[in-house]
């Protein structure tokens, strides 16, 4: 009966919301995804960027969708290998992905088909820049790094491009076949030098 009382906005209208964080557990992947992200970080990254290069928007129109959703979406499309309209989707109706998108509670309007409309994803991905893309990824990297998921000690950058499934020959290989090629050819000459006889 409890659960029917949290329903009831699905089932005739109007109610109580949901608690996101109530269905999500902790150990659901999304939600440990969505809590490695140091959102108010990046959140505050794409809005000065936004503001410094596009015009401000106009009060017209629908509400806008907090830039937090949408990163969170675009991120996710990826993580989970979606299209825009799926992800879309998954907003509406999947309360781990309204985690991940910040979303901390929930009251469904049945008249709108979608949260997030496709279109707007599109545009938001529009707007990101490569200078923002690249301020995102060092702030995820420094967050990372202070956190101590990542240590920047131990990371090794391999800026040798091989082609997949190629052998790549470096100094221990060089080094090691220089010596197997010096051996035979050491062992070669020995045998073919006739030996002298000793007196």
């Amino acid at each position: 009966m409890r659960l029917l009382r949290y329903l009831q906005h699905w089932l005739r209208g109007p109610g109580r919301p949901l608690v996101v964080t109530d269905f999500v557990p902790e150990t659901h992947p999304l939600r440990q995804w969505a809590d490695t992200f140091p959102w108010a970080a990046l959140v505050a990254a794409v809005e000065r960027n936004f503001t410094r290069r596009l015009p401000t928007p106009t009060a017209r129109g629908r509400a806008p969708v907090a830039t937090r959703v949408l990163l969170a979406l675009e991120l996710l499309k990826h993580e989970l290998h979606c299209s825009d309209e799926q992800i879309c989707s998954q907003l509406r109706t999947d309360l781990a992905v309204m985690y991940a998108c910040g979303i901390s509670e929930v009251q469904v309007n049945r008249t709108q088909e979608h949260f997030v409309l496709p279109e707007l994803l599109t545009q938001f991905r529009s707007r990101l820049d490569e200078a923002l893309l690249n301020e995102l990824l060092a702030l995820q990297a420094a967050a990372a790094i202070e956190q101590g998921a990542v240590s920047s000690a131990h990371l090794v950058v391999d800026t040798f491009p091989s082609e997949q499934g190629s052998q790549r020959v470096n100094d221990a290989a060089t080094l090691y076949k220089a010596k197997k090629k010096s051996s035979r050819s050491l062992r070669r000459l020995r045998t073919s030098v006739p030996r002298r006889a000793q007196p």
